[in-house]
């Protein structure tokens, strides 16, 4: 029996898939397929934390707010953020009760809604790029903006203009502590959902910001202040890949933090891909942590065992 801590991050795409409606019975279906391979984990021991994406979930609540703004006032980016952690924290709670029902294992989970501490200076606030929620024409942008003045609007693949908020570095966990009381008392943990509701320190008060952190980053940074054994950072392909998509392709098995940083600096993990995931296990190692796993959700147990995935570790260990 393992009792290994591991952090394992979801992305929102995971539980919302690309082409689908987004019907409550798919989100469903989509976290019960998630539930078989970490209560398989649960079994062998594992202690698992689990942090999730919110990216499609955050977009629907804005779509749904800019449908009834002549009715219903405008929410803030922290407060869709903490919706979507009760929303996926739910669907996971559910979905993993009955696995381990139907497994017959005495098992335990519980969402924490988690807020991040974000630093206002953070150059990100004076160069928004999160891109969230809908696209609007360019006579709508104008509107929100003589409306909320503080919104920016950008352009987005010509298919109109979305708003663009700040991604700042994460800080600090302020939950770090309630996680790992209840990891010591069995639980499975959701936590830093979105990569966490981000706030800042404004004259001794804490005040939410309306911006969206980098889950896989915050995945990072909690899976340092608990001392987790291993960062797993799943994504859409079982393995990272040099060359990707092209004839040269090649499936990297292991590499240090220097290989990663190197290939990272040579342009080989697109911005808006694989560039974060690496990020992500380059500031878990830095931060004194063993190894990270990047892999699948499907072959996530098949990853652990060493048939696939892509080890991260650290200088003088990739052998």
């Amino acid at each position: 029996m393992s009792e290994k801590l591991i952090v394992i991050a979801i992305g929102g795409n995971a539980i919302l898939k690309e082409n689908q409606k987004g019907t409550v019975a798919e989100q469903f279906e989509n976290v019960r397929t998630c539930c078989g391979p970490i209560v398989e984990l649960y079994e062998k021991g594992y202690r698992i934390v689990l942090v999730h994406g919110n990216g499609p979930q955050v977009g629907n609540i804005l779509l749904q707010a800019e449908a009834a703004a002549d009715t219903v006032p405008v929410q803030t980016i922290d407060l869709c953020g903490a919706q979507t952690q009760g929303q996926i924290g739910y669907m996971l709670q559910l979905s993993m009760q009955n696995s381990f029902r139907e497994k017959g294992v005495d098992g335990k989970i519980t969402s924490v809604v988690t807020q991040m501490v974000v630093d206002r200076q953070d150059p990100a606030f004076q160069n928004p790029t999160k891109p969230i929620g809908p696209f609007f024409s360019n006579e709508r942008a104008e509107k929100l903006r003589e409306e909320r003045p503080e919104l920016i609007f950008k352009e987005d693949a010509g298919r109109g203009y979305r708003r663009v908020v700040p991604s700042p570095k994460p800080l600090q966990v302020i939950e770090a502590d309630s996680v790992s009381a209840l990891l010591r008392q069995g639980h499975i943990v959701v936590t830093c959902g979105g990569g966490g509701i981000p706030v800042s320190l404004e004259n001794g008060q804490y005040q939410g910001v309306e911006a969206v952190i980098d889950k896989d980053l915050a995945a990072a940074l909690l899976a340092q202040d608990i001392k987790a054994d291993m960062l797993v950072i799943l994504t859409g392909v079982d393995q990272v890949y040099v060359d990707f998509g092209k004839p040269s392709q090649k499936a990297i098995f292991r590499m240090t933090a220097s290989q990663a940083l190197a290939y990272m600096e040579q342009g080989q993990f697109p911005e808006g891909s694989m560039k974060p995931k690496i990020q992500a296990a380059l500031n878990y190692l830095k931060g004194g942590g063993e190894e990270v796993l990047i892999t699948s959700m499907e072959r996530l147990t098949d990853a652990l065992l060493g048939n696939t995935g892509t080890i991260v570790c650290r200088d003088g260990e990739a052998s």
